[in-house]
């Protein structure tokens, strides 16, 4: 085992779950959210935060701020805990409050954004907030998870070449596309050295990152209100987009076979199965990424009535209450 002594030095890169055993799918999950961080998230991260100090852009008493719906703002937690800066996670109300509490614990200050911006949504309210304050104040950094090339390049360097090594004879690899940066990474890599491995988006309903038609979403993670600045479309081979109720059917699925993960990995597993089910083929290999575990989704995802009773009620204000 390693010994570390930096949070962000260690991520588990070969732990998949084959999905024939607990769903009759022929579908190998590749598992990261075995970290400090709990989510693939760590990767882009430790990636953008390293070219920063680099480049000279953070320096002591420097603060951290980013625009995120949950995870990447716990990795960056995690890292300006480890490093010693300041963070501030600009989010909004679809963000899990058990998420919220994690980044308050490891230090780090978050806003919750209420009102959507009347075109770009609730996302686009979170980056005006950010512009706003980075213009008002230099002691703040914005890595700009959106645009910044180290979102990609930490899934080119690693996790695609991770995959192929495990599995030389890939057909299909599934990612949830939200920035893209996964996505990206792994598409460009696949494209460069192994084409004939087809790469499947997998997009939430609502989302507009592929061209659909804008609607309310409440499982944070995947989907976007504006289109992704990182987005390729030409290294993406096909696209399946997932309705919210098949997320959660598919995270519930995957729990009473013991398996807890996040909603972003159940809405990538709905989607494989779907796509499988259309195209699938006997000895066909088959990869899906599952960004996170599913302990941030217990008020939410895996709460009977969830998400029903979502629909009409504000998603903090609920799980405020349930807290007493």
């Amino acid at each position: 085992m390693p010994v570390i002594s930096d949070p962000s030095e260690f991520n588990e890169e070969e732990l998949y779950v084959d999905l024939r055993a607990a769903l009759e799918l022929p579908l190998y999950l590749k598992c990261e959210g075995f970290n400090f961080a709990g989510s693939v998230k760590l990767k882009a991260a430790r990636e953008m935060v390293d070219a920063a100090e680099r480049a000279g852009v953070l320096r002591p008493g420097s603060v951290l701020v980013e625009s995120s719906s949950g995870n990447l703002g716990v990795a960056l937690s995690v890292i300006a805990a480890s490093r010693g800066y300041g963070f501030l996670c600009v989010t909004d109300a679809r963000c899990n409050q058990p998420t919220i509490r994690l980044m308050e614990t490891l230090g780090s200050r978050v806003q919750v954004i209420r009102e959507p911006d009347p075109v770009n949504g609730l996302l686009g309210a979170r980056i005006a907030y950010v512009r706003a304050l980075c213009a008002s104040d230099e002691r703040y950094v914005w890595l700009n998870q959106y645009t910044n090339p180290g979102n990609w390049r930490a899934h080119y360097r690693t996790t695609a070449p991770a995959i192929a090594r495990r599995f030389p004879d890939l057909d299909v690899l599934f990612v949830g596309a939200g920035t893209t940066g996964t996505l990206m990474g792994c598409a460009r890599w696949f494209w460069q050295w192994r084409r004939r491995v087809r790469v499947v988006a997998v997009d939430s309903v609502g989302s507009v990152t592929f061209g659909g038609a804008p609607a309310r979403r409440m499982i944070p993670g995947l989907g976007t209100s504006v289109r992704p600045p990182l987005l390729d479309t030409s290294y993406v081979d096909d696209v399946v987009r997932v309705e919210e109720r098949d997320t959660v059917h598919a995270c519930r699925r995957l729990a009473a076979r013991g398996f807890l993960f996040g909603g972003s990995t159940g809405t990538v597993v709905s989607g494989a199965e779907a796509w499988l089910a259309q195209h699938g083929r006997p000895g066909l290999t088959a990869v899906g990424i599952a960004p996170d575990l599913g302990e941030r989704y217990l008020d939410t995802v895996y709460c009977p009535g969830w998400p029903e009773e979502a629909l009409t009620e504000d998603p903090l204000e609920t799980a405020l209450s349930r807290l007493g």
